[in-house]
């Protein structure tokens, strides 16, 4: 029951070969069990949502009814990626569950989309969107000490709406770039094992021990993303959180939400924005 593989190479010592496979089974349970405990959470015990008075709403001339929150090369980002992640983790969990094909194939090429399709973003956050946009500001730390204080029943003040990102959903933008950027290069490692376009095949290029640790920690962070996933999508059908999925589909969201959710002074728009890119974004993702 041990949380890592291991095997006796040549030369009779104990290398690591990967991440014993229960552990997709702990990743599944773990992410379902979240899902439970948030619904029993909401449904009996959520108090409703209160945030400091209101700041000064600019007019409706100055908001447009649709308000442009993702560009559309951040959305086929978005789903590029999505779809990649969802394709390495069918070929790489598949085959231990009993699923047998032909899967090293399909694994590599997802692996490079998904690794192509990071690096455009990083390069198109940096120069094109608001690259502080996703990162948690003091704003956000202090809100959420006066939640928590709140939550245990002790006097705090009221929380200010959001940024254009609530803290939630930067937590788990850095959760997924750990993750994902543990995948990447370890995956790009692996790929000197096996027979690609982009490489020589050379397995001996790493001694025993340290290919071994690549693939423990490929294998951590695999079974990781199965929980991050499950929790990414649980959220993105909630009903209180569709208008922000349907924003990453359409590339805007409400006037009314935009007001009811976020801060106007954190997150500026202007209906000349719009009229610029009536369903998208060109500032920030």
């Amino acid at each position: 029951m041990g949380l890592i593989q291991w095997a006796t190479d040549p030369w009779g010592l104990s290398v690591p070969i990967h991440i014993a496979w229960f552990l997709i089974w702990v990743a599944l349970i773990a992410g379902i069990a979240f899902l439970i405990g948030h619904v029993v959470y909401v449904r009996y015990f959520a108090k409703p949502r209160q945030f400091t008075a209101d700041p000064p709403t600019p007019s409706e001339t100055e908001i447009p009814e649709r308000v442009a929150r993702h560009s559309i090369a951040a959305r086929t980002f978005h789903w590029i990626m999505a779809a990649s992640m969802l394709v390495l983790l069918f070929t790489a969990f598949l085959p231990k569950a009993g699923v047998q094909f032909d899967w090293v194939t399909y694994h590599w090429i997802a692996g490079t989309v998904l690794t192509a399709s990071i690096l455009f973003h990083v390069f198109h956050a940096s120069f094109w969107l608001d690259f502080g946009s996703i990162w948690p500001d003091r704003i956000d730390m202090k809100d959420a000490w006066h939640r928590t204080r709140a939550f245990f029943g002790r006097p705090a003040p009221l929380p200010r709406r959001f940024a254009k990102y609530p803290l939630e959903n930067k937590l788990y933008h850095g959760a997924i770039m750990i993750v994902g950027t543990a995948v990447i290069a370890t995956g790009i490692c692996m790929m000197f094992r096996i027979r690609t376009i982009f490489f020589t095949r050379d397995p001996y290029l790493l001694s025993d021990m340290t290919w071994g640790t690549i693939y423990v920690l490929h294998g951590l962070a695999g079974v990781g993303l199965i929980a991050l996933i499950i929790v990414h999508i649980y959220f993105g059908v909630r009903p209180e959180k569709q208008p922000i999925t349907k924003s990453m589909i359409f590339g805007w969201m409400s006037r009314e939400f935009y007001l009811d959710e976020h801060d106007p002074a954190r997150w500026i728009v202007s209906r000349q924005q719009a009229s610029r890119t009536p369903v998208a974004s060109r500032s920030e993702d």
